[in-house]
């Protein structure tokens, strides 16, 4: 559905009703307890965030007084301080009258280690603008502990000698904790090192390569420190932020989500995308807290999630169903339930297919795709060496049996998702085969073994140098041809694409540039593709499946107009953490037991991704778990509502220009 979004260029500073009321005659309902501004997307919401903050620094230089910000750091933020830097830049705006405090920080953390916040800081902000160095204070991680509450209580005081914060920045994590307030912590909590949660380590896994690396502490500001704030924004993207985001916002005050105690302040605003908001009620249901415009898409929408409600397939609900949930409008203006289930129960019917590249010599008109040209060529965007198996390999396995042309360009090198114990395995097998043969490979060896005794030696201030990252991608490469050859195209059809925003080295990607767009723009023009499947995970605005689609749909822009892409599909696929809701799928690929267990042979082939992912997350389960549950979910939700019983189902949105 279309949400109604927020201008950036329209501050947020703005007044709410923050009680759930039944509303005036004529007003919505609202079921939110704290302002809540929705964004088409995080840099749509970020340049808002960072012209308020702009704007806040502005005016207090025009009173002659000093700024003092709380700020955040993780994935968030990011945008927010590249904007800020920006400003700085181009339009004149000074730090020199900002005096800031962050959050938080790891303990025990060095300042110079690449996870530590004190580096972020300076790396995304601090080093890029006129602030002086004497005026921003970040938690030192170093402190003894016999030193720690005393430092904890000075750097409060540090707060209040300032006249305390003019605005904090906040971020949330999926558990609800804001700084490290973890769920447990009270409202009066004060600065202080705090134990952190599982989930908390197991999100920062993947920054640190593995949570075996992430510290079990951290100091952080407490909960009456951050609600003294005069003002308070928190950001939240993506669809993983849905659930807390609504527990916080529409749910009790509970220390279970630390982000509750929000609803407590006067002048705060929560600043969420359109994924982030997914789950509140009026976006989720929004004919329950206002009138709608019954399109198709919204009928879709409505009848989908009343039958998954009341656990009835869609062609058993009734006229008193549809009044009873708050539909009647809907029957008012389309007549009885009957005729709108049989139109949802036919869509969705419709969407089923087992020939993802269409099928020959049928009619095509109810089916996702076309019957003609019978053999397509088809381009698979992987934005990993594993993302095509994980995530379509059985309509991948699909379009290679029925014939097509099948290509997989594989953008990145995952060199950062390898462990340093599998590169060290493979180094020494390299090592020792050339020595076993008497391959007198001097200098090779010697890069190999140079290799072997950084990564021996290696300090979590360092990152790994251009020939580890080399040994790692092409540990990922290899990983990737076996893949393409189990399904059956030559691996001449695989297209290692090395996109460099990507080769940082670190978590921390570059932006896209001129050079990724380019890679993709010219392989579409070789290929002159029929079909293009592309990630369309967005949970994470700063990951790389986001970026990844970024640099495709740049490039898509710029082949629109060409003649073989008026011929051209392009679909979207999810990763091994989500799946589209059942109202958005436009084609539904199903899966017997026969094909599951194929495909979870193929996602093997990654056998660096297996026993011990670097970027495993909360979710203990493998990939080829994570895919199989998924897709197994899916084919259930379908049967559920009353259309035909599949082991599995693959799902796809179509992206159109």
């Amino acid at each position: 559905m279309d949400i109604k979004t927020v201008n950036p260029e329209t501050m947020l500073m703005q007044t709410a009703d923050t009680n759930a009321t039944n509303g005036t005659v004529g007003q919505p309902i609202t079921y939110e307890k704290i302002p809540t501004q929705i964004f088409a997307d995080s840099k749509e919401a970020s340049t808002a965030v960072a012209l308020e903050i702009a704007e806040l620094i502005r005016k207090k230089q025009k009173e002659g007084k000093m700024c003092v910000l709380g700020l955040a750091t993780g994935s968030s933020p990011k945008t927010v301080y590249a904007k800020l830097v920006k400003m700085h830049r181009e339009e004149g705006l000074s730090f020199k009258n900002v005096i800031s405090f962050n959050l938080d920080e790891y303990y025990q953390m060095e300042p110079d280690s690449i996870y530590s916040y004190h580096r972020f800081m300076k790396e995304q902000l601090f080093n890029h603008v006129d602030i002086p160095k004497e005026n921003y204070f970040i938690p030192d991680g170093t402190i003894p502990p016999a030193m720690l509450r005393e430092y904890c209580i000075s750097y409060e005081n540090k707060i209040n000698a300032v006249g305390g914060l003019d605005f904090q920045l906040l971020g949330i994590g999926g558990n609800g904790h804001v700084g490290f307030n973890e769920p447990g912590s009270l409202i009066n909590s004060h600065t202080r090192l705090i134990t952190l949660d599982h989930s908390t380590r197991a999100a920062a896994a993947m920054e640190f390569g593995g949570l075996h690396k992430v510290p079990r502490k951290a100091i952080t500001l407490g909960v009456a420190p951050i609600l003294s704030a005069r003002r308070i924004v928190l950001l939240a993207w993506g669809e993983r932020k849905a659930s807390v985001i609504r527990s916080a916002v529409e749910g009790p005050v509970t220390e279970r989500n630390p982000a509750s105690y929000l609803q407590a302040h006067t002048n705060v605003s929560f600043v969420v995308d359109e994924s982030a908001a997914t789950e509140l009620t009026r976006v989720k249901t929004p004919w329950a807290v206002d009138s709608v415009v019954w399109d198709n898409k919204m009928i879709k929408k409505a009848v989908t999630h009343l039958s998954q409600s009341l656990r009835k397939p869609i062609l058993k609900l009734t006229d008193k169903d549809y009044n009873d949930n708050g539909m009647s409008d809907l029957l008012a203006q389309y007549g009885a339930g009957y005729e709108i289930n049989i139109n949802v129960f036919n869509q969705l019917q419709h969407t089923i297919t087992g020939w993802p590249g269409g099928k020959p010599n049928a009619d095509d008109t109810n089916r996702p795709e076309r019957a003609q040209p019978a053999k397509k060529r088809v381009l698979i965007f992987s934005p990993h060496p594993d993302d095509d198996i994980i995530s379509m390999g059985g309509t991948f396995q699909r379009l290679v049996d029925q014939g097509h042309e099948v290509h997989v360009a594989y953008q990145t090198s995952g060199n950062i998702a390898v462990a340093d114990d599998e590169a060290l395995r493979f180094i020494d097998f390299v090592v020792d085969f050339n020595n076993g043969f008497g391959i007198d490979s001097p200098a090779a060896n010697k890069l190999f073994l140079d290799a072997k005794e950084f990564l021996k030696h290696t300090k979590d201030s360092e990152i790994d140098t251009p020939e580890i990252r080399q040994v790692k991608g092409l540990l990922r490469q290899g990983e990737a041809k076996a893949t393409c050859r189990f399904v059956g195209i030559p691996t001449k059809q695989a297209h290692f694409l090395n996109m460099p925003f990507y080769e940082t080295g670190t978590v921390q990607k570059n932006p896209i540039g001129e050079e990724d767009i380019k890679i993709i723009e010219n392989l579409i023009e070789e290929i002159k593709p029929h079909q293009i499947y592309a990630a369309g995970d967005f949970a994470d605005p700063h990951g790389t499946h986001k970026v990844c689609w970024d640099a495709i749909e740049a490039a898509l822009e710029r082949c629109k107009h060409k003649n073989y892409m008026k011929d051209c599909w392009v679909w979207l696929y999810r990763g091994a953490w989500a799946e589209w809701d059942i109202h958005e799928i436009e084609m539904a690929v199903p899966m017997s037991p026969d094909q599951v267990l194929k495909k979870r042979r193929g996602i093997f082939k990654h056998q660096s991704q297996k026993d011990g992912v670097v970027f495993q997350g909360e979710d203990a389960r493998e990939f080829w778990q994570r895919a199989e549950e998924r897709n197994s979910a899916t084919a259930l939700l379908y049967d559920e509502l009353g259309l035909a019983e599949y082991e599995a189902m693959e799902a796809f949105v179509r992206w159109r220009f």
